[in-house]
């Protein structure tokens, strides 16, 4: 999108439009779109039993694919938008659903098995990405983010090697230490205490508050529940079984690294998304934002949404990020629509076409759209 087109965009009619689809939307909700969340969800765990259910007889690909649709399904299908509260208002909803009760306390790892705390995914990704999009202070803008990496002096295909081995540990190297991070700042700033200095060496080491909360929170107790006890309650089947199940759990883990980095990464990266220096100044710039700074991939039924996470309508999930996921299928039709009424650019294409763009801007190939705001 030019910038005179971005310029010329009538943010206070985009902003009204936008509000009409979201009534709409809203009173059209209700039971259904909970009992479509569980059946996502039972498609989860159904990758989840058959790929344990196998683990323990060899090492293979297979079992770990679906385990990793499992662990991918469990975050990104139901952890995400119930942390979003797109199922706190529906009546009849299991209130273990709700914001307020899902993966709190003793329910942690019953809910949301993973790296992440959800004190710290809520922060870092409910309220800096969402409502910071694309700005620096965004956690997950790609380019500010791979500076280091864009600015180096290593040959250009040893900064794609370096991304693509990034991709399979990224959850855990990168997100899982920034959710504390931005955590750890937050409570520092409610408190009225003095900023406190963030190191990357501080983010790992015990003798820092980061970096405890990091190990003690996150590291330690998904490595005892994924590597130590799934595969020990293999231990009746015998040594080979509990190792197999292990080596399946570890490849796993790094399959799941890499599909969300494959759906996650370029949703908000390449040459034609635009990021920005300073935070909207309206509802209507805002939602421009959230459009012209968010790209889809192809969208329509259960079954492709599923593989995606329904991280393919990331346009609709920025502009109303608490909506239940079924109602993201019925509306993104209707943003496109929209988006052409106003002339504004609708990104939707192929993961692995923006997979490719996502990751020309990271090794500094190309970089991103940055606009003057008027």
């Amino acid at each position: 999108m030019s910038l005179d087109s971005y310029q010329s965009v009538d943010r206070e009619q985009l902003a009204k439009d936008l509000r009409e689809l979201h009534q709409q939307a809203l009173a059209n909700i209700g039971i259904d779109d909970f009992k479509h969340l569980t059946r996502m969800e039972r498609w989860g765990k159904i990758c989840s039993i058959i790929g344990y259910g196998t683990a323990w007889i060899f090492p293979n690909p297979i079992s770990a694919l679906l385990i990793s649709q499992g662990s991918f399904t469990r975050w990104t299908q139901v952890g995400h938008p119930v942390t979003h509260k797109a199922y706190d208002k529906i009546e009849g909803v299991n209130s273990n659903y709700t914001s307020k009760k899902f993966a709190q306390g003793w329910r942690r790892f019953m809910d949301w098995p993973d790296w992440m705390t959800p004190a710290g995914w809520h922060h870092e990704h409910d309220v800096l990405h969402h409502y910071r999009l694309g700005e620096k202070k965004d956690p997950n803008n790609a380019q500010h983010n791979m500076e280091w990496l864009r600015q180096s002096s290593l040959p250009m295909w040893q900064r794609y090697v370096i991304v693509a081995l990034f991709s399979g540990i990224w959850k855990i190297v990168y997100y899982t230490p920034r959710t504390h991070k931005e955590l750890r700042l937050n409570s520092a700033r409610q408190q009225g205490e003095p900023e406190p200095v963030m190191t990357r060496l501080g983010a790992w080491s015990l003798f820092t508050k980061q970096g405890r909360g990091l190990w003690l929170h996150s590291i330690l107790p998904y490595t005892a529940y994924r590597f130590v006890l799934l595969p020990l309650l293999f231990s009746p089947l015998g040594s080979f079984a509990v190792i197999s199940v292990l080596i399946n759990s570890i490849l796993a883990e790094i399959l799941t690294n890499m599909h969300s980095f494959l759906v996650m990464i370029p949703n908000h990266a390449g040459d034609d998304v635009m990021m920005f220096d300073e935070k909207a100044n309206s509802k209507g710039e805002f939602y421009l934002r959230q459009i012209l700074g968010s790209v889809n991939y192809p969208t329509g039924s259960n079954l492709n949404d599923f593989f995606y996470g329904w991280l393919n309508y990331q346009i609709e999930h920025h502009l109303w990020p608490n909506m239940p996921l079924s109602q993201y299928q019925k509306m993104q039709p209707q943003v496109m629509a929209l988006c052409k009424k106003h002339n504004i650019t609708y990104l939707q294409q192929s993961v692995f076409k923006r997979l490719l763009k996502a990751v020309d801007v990271m090794v500094g190939k190309t970089s991103m759209l940055r606009p003057a705001v008027t």
